[in-house]
């Protein structure tokens, strides 16, 4: 039997051939990957996709526990390694590692307390937690007893959290006392209580002791998670599951209406997160591999947990914040545990560009052999601050772009293996067919163009559905461009067929007749060495139909002039012409964003549309004072 490590792609050349293949026989191509896993039977049909219904079933047929290939392999081969390095909000705390063959004895001992709740195959199951190794331990918990988890960030507001709970009716809520996020104390048993309070399907809540501050207590529901374990064996035979039996159910963050619940199953999920995770952060057997994200996000789950796990990886987990106790504390981290990978996201990048370089030249960064970007395309700048002081100009960096409901990286480069672009996602990976499209759907031809992006060919990992809303699936992915996949995002596409992703298609503003995408109106701005970060939208204008208008932030607020406004209008027109200009300037200490680090446009737009009744729910938001503090410069 092969390993996943035989799939590892390591010349440009071997990825033309492996792409090539890949997309001439992609049955052939997955079926083959999917051999390097343990399956208790083996699939009958490796592909069924019709796309008008829309339906996508892979390895049909084929049996399997996920987590046997993230834990029993591994703990069977390589009991002492380690799986998982956890790193506290507090730098002075104790850190733990955790070896394979411990984390399986965590794993089976929670599943055991699963079931004597009466948890089993099918019942859907919440996570609200703070980044502990707890949370990890419960999701896979979860997956190895047929229990759908369904993660939700702990920084959701209660009414979101009820939200999804009611969604999909889950029946067990697993959460802590608190949560440490630097300096902070968050009170997640009183956001959930408030939440239970319109949450009929919950029937029990476990809660981990992280904080030990005193919490509100029902006897009746609440049930501590080492009272649960205390007497559980360390053994839990995986429950045989389907290769297309529900794995999770994640909700997307809500910025373009009703909060999506994402469905992912087994076993395609399995094989293309492994697969994307070793081929485009070149893994190595040893290696300290790092993603700043939070389990919350699908980002967590297919690269901090299965797809580093799948490989047999260490897999560092972060509790904390990047500022927290001091600006530097990422690249603390990487010197302590000598990272090779660093995985993190260009909001926080650009964050950390704005402080003295004295806070990382004081480390030892020689350990890394890896960069990567994810969450939104990264601007220029980023891209060249990361290169350079990060990187040290020597560094791959593989700017990775996907989405919740893709489940693994499309596009990015293979790192060291393919070419890079600053700003370009550049390459599909093996199995992935993108295609230019106009409004009118017809296919961009020409090498070089500029379009909205689809997708034309199935592949693992893509989301089977919206959970308990299907006809919703088919409207928002496959309506638009019949036979294709829409993610919704628009790109450029170079002369060597490097993609380039430029922002969401309702973030294109037709000024005067003009198509412009807001993302390198954006990226001109940025370039400003005033401005720190900007966002670009478009508001009604009697005579050209629409006009842009661009919340700018600066390193140093006091320096707002409008001068600096002319100088930045200056710059536009420059590189990319008069049309491009914003109306309106208005320079704001913040922009409204996601807890996952997602700007709000719609509700940017909205407030430049003097909609300030008709924001919607904004308590989830990472930052909610900031639209008030927007709206009172109006």
């Amino acid at each position: 039997m092969k390993s996943i490590y035989d799939f590892q792609i390591k010349s440009k050349e071997e990825f033309e051939i492996v792409q090539d293949k890949s997309k001439k026989y992609p049955e052939v191509f997955w079926s083959e990957v999917a051999g390097a896993f343990k399956w208790n039977s083996v699939w009958d049909k490796v592909l069924e996709s019709d796309w008008t219904i829309p339906r996508t079933k892979w390895f049909i047929n084929g049996k399997l526990n996920i987590t046997e290939n993230c834990l029993d392999v591994h703990a069977k081969s390589t009991p002492d390694k380690l799986a998982i390095l956890w790193e506290p909000n507090d730098p002075n705390a104790d850190s733990q590692r955790i070896t394979y063959e411990e984390l399986l004895s965590k794993v089976c001992k929670f599943s055991n307390g699963l079931k004597s709740l009466g948890v089993k195959k099918g019942d859907r199951i919440c996570l609200y937690m703070p980044m502990v190794p707890e949370l990890t331990v419960a999701v896979l918990a979860c997956a190895r007893i047929g229990a759908i988890h369904s993660v939700v960030f702990a920084g959701f507001s209660s009414k979101a959290l009820s939200a999804r709970i009611n969604d999909s009716k889950c029946r067990v809520l697993i959460t802590a006392d608190g949560a440490f996020r630097g300096n902070k104390i968050i009170d997640l048993k009183s956001i959930c209580d408030d939440a239970l309070l319109s949450c009929p399907s919950i029937e029990k809540t476990v809660v981990f002791e992280r904080t030990l501050k005193k919490i509100k207590w029902n006897p009746k529901t609440d049930i501590r998670w080492d009272d649960l374990i205390q007497n559980m064996s360390e053994d839990c035979l995986p429950t045989i599951m389907d290769s297309e039996d529900m794995l999770f159910i994640l909700y997307t963050s809500g910025s373009t209406g009703k909060p999506k619940g994402m469905v992912h199953t087994c076993g395609g999920y399995m094989v293309y997160t492994a697969y994307s995770f070793l081929n485009v952060f070149q893994y190595s057997p040893g290696d300290i591999y790092w993603c700043t994200a939070d389990i919350g996000w699908i980002t967590g789950h297919s690269y901090m947990i299965y797809g580093p796990l799948l490989a047999g990886a260490t897999t560092l987990h972060f509790e904390g914040i990047p500022s927290y106790p001091n600006w530097d504390r990422f690249w603390n981290i990487c010197e302590k545990y000598k990272v090779n990978q660093f995985y993190t996201a260009p909001t926080a990048i650009r964050s950390l560009a704005k402080h003295p370089k004295e806070l990382i030249s004081k480390y030892d960064l020689n350990s890394l052999k890896v960069l990567g970007s994810v969450g939104e395309p990264i601007n220029e700048e980023a891209w060249h601050w990361y290169d350079e002081n990060i990187g040290k100009n020597k560094l791959p960096i593989a700017d990775t772009w996907w989405q919740t409901e893709t489940g693994g990286i499309l596009i990015s480069s293979l790192a060291g293996v393919t070419d890079q672009k600053p700003t370009f996602a550049t390459q599909a990976l093996p199995g992935i067919v993108p295609e230019l499209v106009d409004k009118k759907g017809e296919v961009l031809k020409d090498k070089s163009a500029e379009g909205i992006l689809t997708i034309t060919a199935p592949w693992p990992s893509i989301a089977r559905t919206i959970y308990g809303n299907h006809e919703r699936y088919k409207e928002v992915y496959f309506s638009a461009f019949p036979g294709k996949y829409f993610p919704g995002d628009g790109a450029l596409r170079d002369t060597k067929g490097n993609y380039r992703i430029t922002g969401r298609v309702d973030d294109v503003v037709i000024v005067s007749g003009h198509n412009l995408g807001t993302a390198p109106i954006e990226n001109s701005i940025n370039e400003h060495p005033g401005v720190a970060e900007s966002a670009v939208v478009g508001f009604p204008h009697e005579i050209k139909g629409n006009a842009l208008m661009a919340y700018v932030i600066l390193y140093d607020f006091n320096l707002k002039t409008e001068s600096l406004k002319d100088e930045i209008r200056t710059l536009i027109s420059n590189s990319i012409g008069p049309i491009a200009k914003p109306d309106k300037i208005l320079f704001v200490s913040g922009l409204p964003k996601t807890r996952s680090g997602k700007i709000m446009r719609r509700i940017l737009r909205k407030l430049a549309n003097n909609e300030f009744n008709d924001l919607g729910d904004v308590s989830t938001l990472l930052n909610p004072e900031v639209v008030e503090e927007i709206k009172g410069q109006f």
